[in-house]
């Protein structure tokens, strides 16, 4: 059986989403997501929407680069989040915020006590010795390599 540009694109976008839902199933089950955490579902999203160009049109090795890049970025992010967990090098220094505008000196006091605290250098769940960060790099290398063969078939119609 031989599968179709068109078709393992699609396998590949797939294996994205499924990580994506798996990523916010987590988050809904109480583990809150750090800052490094949301940067590797971006390319995920990207990923995503790439396949779906690859049903709407031709799909052409492009977009089985451009997959294949967003696959690799996430990657690469959950090997740094990896990095930072195992205290091998440090992580970013800014978290991100909402809004301070127009709050006063008592709100802003309010905001930040009761704000969570989620930190990049823990591992708040890991299986089989690896973290979160460490099975997304591990399936999102794989699936570069997945963007990559489409990119490399003959473009279907």
């Amino acid at each position: 059986m031989t599968f179709s540009a068109r078709q393992i694109m699609t396998l590949a976008a797939a294996g994205s989403l499924a990580l994506l839902v798996g990523a916010y199933v987590f988050q809904a089950l109480g583990y809150a997501p750090c800052k490094l955490c949301l940067w590797q579902r971006w390319p995920h999203g990207a990923a995503v929407a790439l396949g779906i160009a690859a049903l709407a049109w031709r799909p052409l090795p492009l977009l089985g680069w451009a997959g294949a890049l967003a696959a690799a970025t996430t990657g690469a992010i959950g090997i740094y989040h990896t990095g930072v967990e195992r205290g091998w090098w440090p992580g970013p220094e800014t978290c991100s915020a909402g809004s301070i505008d127009g709050l006063s000196a008592e709100e802003l006091l309010n905001q930040i006590m009761t704000a969570p605290l989620i930190r990049c250098d823990e591992v708040a769940w890991e299986f089989l010795g690896l973290s979160m960060a460490s099975w997304n790099a591990a399936v999102s290398f794989a699936l570069a390599a997945v963007w990559v063969f489409a990119a490399l078939r003959p473009s279907d119609a």
